[in-house]
């Protein structure tokens, strides 16, 4: 659902801006308008995440963030209901959410929850709560429209010289596998497109793999057979779009906390910065250097580590074991990492309809070049 503020009042995110020039908002007539804010807010099985943004040149410009990790779907694969205590952490998250988007008087939104509110027996009621206490009126989207907006989030970051890419996204209830290849800009321009050849998405996410085989004690033995689970449900996916002769011209693209914190690992950061993790290449070679390191530290030493913490000690290795299932069938040389995706993805669909990259839209006063986005894992 996308929201739509009535104008001059408050609605679900605030009161709109005054309209173009005159008294109404001060400004003279004839001044460039002012390009106006959107929001996405993804309400995973882990985090609650939200960007606020506005068209800047060929992308967008991040004006305001939030990230909390909630745990919504802690418990859900025991019970296959969301817990009292985890739907009261997503409920604040986004009750700070919702001041932002007033405070900000975002124009445009689309606010999304996933794989922890499509399973619960609870979730539509937990909707119907959220509404009632925030205001804000979330939609529970399909696999497939997760792995869209992924994708579409992610795009810029592929090598335009490759022959196609292997996308992931590693969530807390579910993780979904995309193979597309980039595109240019769509035809009314912004950022690249992409093209969807094939795509699964698979019903393991971090939280559910970790609270089966326990994240916190890992063993070679114990993440070897979540590896192999994994891998079995990759392997049907893997047959179906039969990649393995293209695998040398091909990379994979992931999007997650997971391969963020190998990056943040790898390159030996005192603290995360997204700055040098979004858009960092791994080698596969360096990706098995990474993985021994994790695999040898304590559930203590991975709490003291600066780029993993207590809110990620106990579901990093259940990521890795993701990824390796994946990288079992797609043994591509080389992996880039993304600290971006699905809000991005958002935020340039809405765009996209609303035409802010056509040419007449353009402020010929701003600079064209692509800017930077994103933030807070």
């Amino acid at each position: 659902m996308t929201h739509e503020p009535p104008g001059g009042s408050p609605g679900a995110l605030g009161p709109r801006s005054g309209g173009p020039g005159g008294a109404a908002d001060g400004r003279d007539a004839h001044q460039p308008r002012p390009r106006r804010l959107y929001a996405a807010l993804d309400l995973g099985t882990n985090n609650c995440r939200l960007l606020v943004a506005r068209p800047e040149g060929a992308s967008f410009r991040v004006v305001d963030a939030f990230s909390r990790i909630v745990r919504l779907g802690e418990g859900l694969a025991q019970t296959g209901r969301l817990s009292d205590a985890a739907m009261d952490r997503a409920v604040d998250a986004l009750k700070v959410c919702r001041a932002k988007l007033r405070d900000r008087q975002v124009a445009r939104a689309r606010l999304i929850a996933t794989e922890a509110c499509r399973q619960a027996e609870n979730g539509e009621a937990f909707i119907a709560r959220v509404r009632d206490e925030t205001g804000l009126a979330l939609e529970i989207v399909d696999r497939k429209t997760e792995a869209q907006l992924a994708a579409q989030g992610c795009v810029p970051l592929a090598d335009p010289r490759s022959r196609g890419v292997i996308l992931f996204d590693i969530g807390g209830g579910s993780s979904e596998i995309v193979w597309l290849l980039p595109r240019g800009p769509g035809r009314n321009g912004g950022p690249p497109t992409a093209e969807i050849l094939g795509w699964t998405s698979l019903p393991v996410g971090v939280v559910t793999l970790a609270e089966r085989h326990d994240g916190k004690h890992v063993t070679a033995e114990s993440f070897g057979r979540m590896v192999d689970e994994v891998a079995a449900m990759v392997e049907p996916f893997a047959r179906e779009i039969e990649v393995g002769g293209q695998i040398e011209h091909l990379h994979m693209l992931g999007t997650s906390g997971t391969v963020t914190t190998l990056a943040g690992v790898h390159l030996g950061l005192p603290k995360y910065d997204r700055r040098r993790v979004d858009g960092a290449w791994l080698g596969a070679g360096e990706v098995d250097v990474i993985l021994d390191q994790l695999l040898a530290m304590t559930y203590e030493d991975r709490i003291a580590h600066p780029c993993i913490g207590a809110e990620r000690a106990d579901l990093v290795l259940a990521g890795c074991a993701i990824l390796e299932g994946m990288r079992r069938h797609f043994p591509c040389r080389r992996l880039r990492v993304a600290d971006r995706g699905l809000r991005e993805g958002i935020l340039v669909s809405l765009m996209r309809q609303d035409g802010v990259w056509r040419r007449p839209f353009h402020n010929r006063h701003h600079d064209q070049r692509p800017q930077g986005h994103g933030g807070p894992r």
